[in-house]
């Protein structure tokens, strides 16, 4: 059917819709209902039919997704309404150079919520203004997958607080100046929420809220084009559940039960769920898992269609009810389908998995061409949208570069990954690297990689051996990639912990909880000791520290960090990337352990007939460059810096 087909059909059920919707709201709540709707109903409803317009009752499931967002605009707290009205005024403000990120667990962090209201002071020093909490709903105690195996949407787990606390906590932050994001785990949820524990005592209407057969003919149809997730841990994609003699589709591990997006109501109750979440001052749901939510016999079930056209209905009724609420993907999928979530109408924000993975990849191999080819073909972003950049989550690393680009530098992708795992678990002759393997196919060799930031860059091997130079080079290694990070364009987050040099924690091996995932090993508790002496510049931490929060400080000072406008240049030199960010600032890091020369007018417009000055050290050059081992440059023309020097934070 064509847009005419979809137009004309919005307008009518539009007309009929809106005066049921009327006595829901008031008169000011009811007026921007309807102007925004006026703008965002029809792509709605060609959403929603193109989803459900095969049910017979489409029209009621229609008005049900809509009262509910009239509601959530009816229970939407003044503050958050107003927090709209400027979103509205600013869409993008989130491209703000300005910006910076950081993410944690609540209870590794700070114990609670009401602790880490005291550590709102540390989060400002460090210029924090994006701050994303790990999963902190309502879970098993055990069977949990570090939170992603949610029991509620609209309980916080009682170990670290309350659903009321969390909300004084968001209005807390918004005052400061810092945005709060959470995780929205909307793939599948808890074999203990309530809709799956209705679904176990044969209730089935919530056993439609879920993917369930009778027999396994069904799922071993699906599963010859299914991969393994976690192979190791969990093979296969479904589960049986004697108590209702049904296969459960649970596509992570067997308590986490697959949502069935296929039932509009099951659409309607996540929605009612995600716009909850958003009511309480969330700014920012980053969406798990957001390949999978979506199942059809005969493929992969990854990045299907019908996926993004449930993520663009949902951004739809957003934009009506509550517009200050981004998405942001989480997808570790291939290159392509990673951005193919990313536009103002689906995703506007998305973490950037290809650019960690890169930079992983030049700290190993000391070399950054294929660092600088991704970046070039991938890099760049529809307007109106942003990466949020990282060198290390809460997650294992996967290898998940494109097989076509390692191939248009020389490299084989398989025998490349095979590489990438030997050296960062310190198998590979020669490595500095301290990574553990995480899910291990023994058939594939494949594996993932565990390990915090600084052991995987060598700074535990160099304290264990005293060596002043492994340190040096280490600690260099670190605020290379960080510095890539905050300059390269979009959110710079970092993993708290990682701005004091947190060392691997190999406690977890002594929890038989924990002992079989190794990723715990890159979560520890925050060390609030070490973390004492982030100013005290003669020791690691402060070194460490010092250099990155000046970096974010002056990140703060540099208009031409905001947005996109990021130009790769390929020098020729394999040690070498080279960026420019909007014509003006020029980035320079050295990817090896030797120094290296470059005449940067030869590929850089704006380095000709120029004095560079490098904000980080304050050195000029006039002509050759010249860059330490895994040092990193940010250079500007030498008659720019006076304005910039004005405009710098006070230390």
């Amino acid at each position: 059917m064509d847009k005419h087909w979809y137009y004309t059909q919005a307008a009518k059920s539009w007309a009929r819709l809106m005066p049921r919707i009327k006595p829901l709201l008031n008169s000011v709540d009811f007026e921007k209902f309807s102007a925004r709707t006026a703008v965002h109903f029809p792509t709605l409803f060609e959403l929603l039919h193109r989803l459900y317009g095969d049910q017979y009752d489409f029209l009621f499931h229609l008005e049900n997704i809509l009262s509910r967002a009239a509601m959530c605009l009816r229970d939407r707290p003044a503050t958050l309404k107003h927090l709209d009205d400027v979103r509205e005024a600013n869409p993008d403000w989130y491209q703000s150079h300005s910006m910076m990120g950081a993410v944690c667990y609540v209870d590794r962090f700070s114990g609670t919520l009401h602790g880490l209201q005291d550590k709102l002071d540390y989060l400002e020093e460090l210029g924090i203004t994006y701050l994303h909490l790990m999963p902190l709903f309502e879970c098993p105690p055990q069977k949990n997958d570090g939170g992603y195996a949610v029991s509620s949407f609209r309980r916080v787990n009682p170990a670290i607080g309350s659903m009321e606390e969390l909300s004084a906590l968001s209005d807390t932050l918004r005052a400061r100046g810092i945005s709060l994001v959470l995780d929205f785990v909307f793939n599948h949820t808890s074999e203990e929420h309530d809709w799956a524990q209705r679904a176990l005592s044969g209730d089935t209407r919530y056993q439609a809220y879920y993917h369930m057969f009778d027999t396994r003919e069904i799922p071993n149809a699906y599963e010859q084009n299914l991969r393994e997730i976690f192979p190791e841990q969990a093979p296969g994609s479904f589960t049986w559940r004697p108590e209702i003699n049904k296969w459960v589709w649970s596509t992570f591990f067997s308590f986490q039960w697959d949502l069935n997006y296929a039932n509009p109501e099951l659409f309607a109750a996540m929605l009612e769920e995600m716009l909850f979440l958003a009511n309480q001052g969330v700014e920012v749901l980053r969406l798990d898992a957001v390949p999978f939510i979506w199942k059809k016999l005969g493929t992969n079930c990854e990045n299907l269609p019908e996926a993004h056209l449930l993520i663009q209905a949902f951004n739809a009724i957003v934009r009506i009810c509550a517009p200050a609420l981004l998405f942001k993907s989480e997808a570790i999928v291939h290159p392509r389908d990673v951005q193919s979530y990313i536009s103002p109408a689906e995703c506007q924000l998305s973490y950037n998995p290809i650019l960690m993975v890169c930079l992983w990849d030049a700290v190993a191999t000391r070399d950054a061409r294929l660092l600088t080819k991704t970046l070039t073909k991938r890099f760049a972003l529809p307007k109106s949208t942003a990466w949020v950049n990282y060198i290390r989550s809460h997650d294992d690393i996967g290898w998940g570069f494109a097989d076509e680009d390692a191939a248009e530098v020389g490299i084989n992708g398989a025998d490349h990954r095979y590489f990438l795992n030997q050296f960062y678990t310190g198998s590979f002759p020669g490595s500095f690297a301290r990574g553990v393997p995480f899910n291990y196919n023994p058939i594939t060799r494949d594996m993932r990689i565990s390990g915090t930031s600084a052991s995987l860059m060598g700074l535990e091997e160099a304290i264990e051996r005293a060596d002043d130079l492994l340190t040096e080079h280490a600690i260099r290694r670190i605020i290379l990639c960080q510095s890539i990070v905050l300059a390269v364009g979009g959110i710079p987050l970092i993993y708290l912990g990682d701005e004091v040099g947190t060392l691997n924690d190999y406690s977890y091996r002594k929890d038989p909880h924990l002992a079989e995932d190794s990723r715990w090993i890159h979560r520890p508790n925050f060390d609030w000791i070490a973390a004492a002496q982030r100013n005290t510049p003669d020791t690691i931490t402060g070194r460490i520290y010092q250099q990155l929060r000046h970096m974010i400080q002056l990140r703060k000072t540099l208009p031409m960090l905001s947005g996109g406008n990021t130009t790769i240049f390929d020098v020729g030199n394999p040690h070498l990337l080279v960026f420019s960010r909007k014509d003006k600032l020029i980035v320079v890091g050295n990817f090896s352990d030797r120094n290296q020369n470059i005449q940067l007018g030869a590929y850089v417009p704006v380095a000709n007939d120029n004095i560079l000055q490098d904000l980080l050290t304050g050195e000029q050059f006039n002509g050759a460059i010249g860059v330490d081992p895994w040092q990193i440059r940010w250079l500007i023309p030498a008659d720019a810096t006076n304005r910039v020097a004005d405009a710098a934070p006070e230390a």
